[in-house]
């Protein structure tokens, strides 16, 4: 027989697709008529082309159905899921930002399964502001008179662009034209809010004098906080109350773009010192931008406070609109706000202020208890060690920082770099996948983010690690 002629008899020897769907009634009801029969086509599809290949596939009734329902499977698996951040950044772009506290997660989980009152005013039945539900707080915690919100910072940083100075120049040092995650870079943003930027200064020094002689026809000045670099050495720029007062003198607004969003004072923790939003509003800034998922330790948000007249300038942008946050953002944000007001245990309530300030002894035990049971899970072919490590707060927040941590090493004695990676392979296909840095020859998995309440779920599924 030709092997164009076994191809045929192959080929004929596959079921159909009507005989197929007949043993899966089970199936059908459980995942659609429409959906198994589409994973059907592409299976059988899939097995002629092994067939003129010269393959000899299982094309058994029961095998097909076993590799469809794992198709099926696959398909309706989330693609949006929890990991282990064990990379030694807090607060890491990638993976999500912030994790948001109890409270939080179950205001979001409240107003997302049912009617709620965001835009519905209680007390006069009457259409309210969704704002509502967090502005007086973002005042009372920062000392401006108005606050507003859209979806992030980049975004409150290109409306408040477009609100003040659409078709006007803006004033920025030229060290402070920064670029961060994304490609997201302030001239950039500037062109796309209708803005035209005039650089003052050089990289390294930028003086009052240079703001002052800037263009006559200015809309605003602009100081970027360069939160995820630093330039050092011979440096100078003016103070935000310089600033201020040239702008008032000038009869135009001063705006900061915080990035960072901290509104707390990181001196009295310990750590180095951090600009708060209540300290630029102090200064005399007009206008502050500044992020909800960062140091704020939200959800993904973009905060805008200052001057009443300048935000109600904001709201009224037809903008506005399309860069609104959603009701479930709005929950969790309130509810972060709101654990601002008891300063005393916001470092125990705040994840990312308790991660970030987590006892590095702690971090140690937590290390030594974990270690013989990945010993257990990788036997003989790795050597685990415990390793002093530098953690980083991470997401453009006190760039060069570091936060003393612990973290499991993990290296292959083959020395082979192809063991590394498929041991970080097999680490992400866990269920919950563990997510580390590969760094000197060794998987490092820094457990500065490992909470207690997660060990137990990350020790039993080592039994799962198919290498």
């Amino acid at each position: 027989m030709t092997e164009q002629n076994q191809h045929q008899t192959l080929l004929r020897q596959l079921p159909g697709i009507s005989t197929l769907l007949e043993t899966m009634a089970s199936d059908v009801a459980s995942w659609g008529h429409a959906e198994v029969t589409r994973a059907l086509r592409d299976h059988l599809a899939a097995l002629r082309q092994h067939i003129l290949a010269g393959d000899r596939p299982d094309m058994a009734a029961g095998d097909i159905r076993a590799a469809v329902l794992q198709t099926l499977n696959r398909r309706a698996s989330a693609s949006l899921i929890r990991v282990f951040n064990l990379s030694g950044i807090v607060l890491h772009s990638n993976l999500g930002r912030a994790n948001l506290s109890p409270d939080a997660v179950a205001a979001v989980a409240d107003v997302a399964s049912g009617a709620s009152n965001l835009e519905f005013d209680l007390a006069t039945g009457k259409r309210g502001d969704r704002e509502s539900h967090i502005e007086a707080m973002i005042c009372e915690l920062t000392g401006a008179e108005a606050a507003t919100a859209v979806n992030n910072n980049a975004a409150a940083v290109l409306l408040a662009l477009n609100s003040l100075a659409m078709g006007r120049k803006v004033l920025v040092s030229r060290g402070e034209l920064v670029e961060i995650g994304g490609s997201f870079r302030i001239p950039d943003i500037m062109a796309r809010a209708g803005c035209s930027l005039i650089e003052v200064g050089t990289t390294n020094r930028t003086h009052r004098t240079d703001y002052e002689a800037g263009g006559d026809d200015a809309a605003l000045i602009m100081k970027v906080h360069t939160s995820n670099y630093r330039i050092e050495g011979f440096t100078t720029c003016p103070a935000e109350s310089e600033l201020a007062q040239v702008a008032s003198n000038r009869g135009i607004p001063f705006m900061i773009d915080l990035g960072s969003g901290n509104l707390i004072d990181f001196r009295s923790l310990g750590l180095p010192h951090e600009p708060t939003v209540a300290d630029a509003i102090s200064n005399g800034a007009d206008l502050v931008t500044f992020s909800g998922d960062k140091l704020l330790g939200g959800p993904q948000a973009g905060l805008v406070a200052g001057r009443a007249e300048l935000i109600a300038q904001l709201k009224a942008n037809p903008l506005k609109r399309a860069l609104r946050m959603d009701k479930m953002t709005l929950a969790a944000l309130a509810e972060t706000l709101k654990l601002y007001r008891h300063p005393e245990g916001l470092q125990k309530a705040l994840p990312t202020l308790r991660l970030i300030m987590r006892d590095e002894h702690e971090i140690h035990t937590l290390a030594e208890s974990l270690r013989p049971a990945f010993e257990a899970a990788l036997g003989a072919t790795y050597r685990v060690a415990i390793e002093t490590t530098l953690s980083q707060i991470g997401s453009g927040s006190l760039p060069i920082e570091t936060l003393p941590s612990s973290a499991i090493t993990l290296r292959p004695l083959s020395g082979d770099d192809r063991d590394l990676r498929l041991l970080g392979d097999a680490l992400r296909r866990l269920p919950r996948p563990v997510l580390g840095r590969m760094h000197q020859g060794a998987l490092w998995l820094d457990l500065r983010c490992l909470e207690q309440g997660e060990v137990s779920q990350l020790i039993a599924q080592l039994s799962e690690l198919a290498l």
